[in-house]
């Protein structure tokens, strides 16, 4: 089966990367390859590409679309957090540009099987990685119910989450809710009609975000990554991160602020004893956007922002 996804703001992200030829890149999260592909024509012919995702079926597919380019692409089927030890293990001491893009591919949704679309029969599962042991399903029939809801609210910012919470565990007692279209009519009852009437996106959409945050770890995976990015950069080098909601996008923007001014000093001090350097300097000092035109062909970069920081 064809593998599925169209890159996001692959012209602003190309301008943003500043690449040359010979440089060395990193892509942490490959999805269809269309950022990579356009990443090593522009370091060609003696740059190298770092390529990582945790999905196996995005590395399987980078090997078929990247293959001319073989000896310039080192593949990893990895977490992007785990950049620093995948770098240090090819002997790499510094990279000229990291690309992050937080969204999941059309692939998943399609032909993943996975239950990441609330449209579709599917096995409630939305793991990434099939090599990862938490499922959506267990999350689903084994929290408590406050439990539940406190996800739903967190990491999907549902504010229904305690009715949404309380009629899943409900119908669990009558048998375990066990794929992604079952658990999508469960929260289109637990709704109100004039909720859902009001609302422009389905009323399962907060709740499956949270769900597949939760079981991907995903805003600790951006938090670890974030940590160590700087380091990994040589000076010049940019870190570009695609984000597609406003968790993600505010760990980014205050990532990208503690980078450039982390001074830990009371404001009223007349000069600096912390003793802090900066390390990066913001780019893009507003999130850019897709298009009108994007967003028409591509409706899944609707929600997409890019934020550039560059290496001091």
């Amino acid at each position: 089966m064809e593998f599925e996804h169209t890159s996001v703001m692959p012209q602003e992200v190309h301008e943003h990367q500043n690449l040359k030829p010979g440089n060395i890149c990193v892509d942490c999260t490959l999805g269809g390859a269309g950022h990579a592909l356009a990443t090593l024509k522009s370091i060609l012919p003696d740059g190298k590409l770092i390529g990582i995702d945790q999905d196996l079926d995005a590395i399987k597919h980078a090997k078929k679309v990247l293959q001319p380019f073989e000896n310039q692409v080192l593949l990893n089927h990895s977490n992007f957090s785990d950049l620093p030890q995948i770098l240090s293990s090819n002997n790499i001491e510094g990279v000229h540009s990291i690309l992050l893009d937080l969204g999941f591919s059309l692939n998943q949704l399609r032909n993943g099987n996975r239950g990441f679309s609330f449209k579709k029969e599917e096995p409630l599962d939305m793991r990434m990685d099939i090599r990862n042991n938490l499922t959506a399903s267990e999350i689903i029939n084994s929290f408590q119910e406050k439990d539940l809801a406190d996800l739903f609210f967190r990491f999907g910012e549902e504010k229904l989450s305690r009715r949404i919470a309380r009629r899943i565990v409900q119908e669990r007692t009558t048998a375990p809710i066990q794929t992604s279209l079952a658990l999508a009519q469960i929260i289109e009852k637990a709704v109100p009609s004039r909720q859902t009437y009001k609302q422009r996106i389905h009323p399962a959409t907060r709740v499956f975000q949270a769900l597949r945050i939760a079981v991907n770890a995903e805003l600790e995976q951006l938090e670890t990554f974030l940590e160590t990015a700087p380091s990994l950069l040589l000076k010049g080098g940019r870190l570009l991160i695609i984000s597609f909601h406003s968790l993600e996008d505010r760990i980014v923007k205050q990532a990208f602020k503690k980078f450039e001014d982390g001074c830990t000093c009371p404001p009223k001090l007349p000069v600096c004893l912390c003793g802090f350097t900066p390390v990066m300097k913001t780019i893009t000092r507003k999130p850019i956007t897709p298009t009108k035109q994007e967003i028409e062909n591509n409706p899944m970069a609707r929600s997409s922002k890019l934020r550039v920081a560059q290496k001091i």
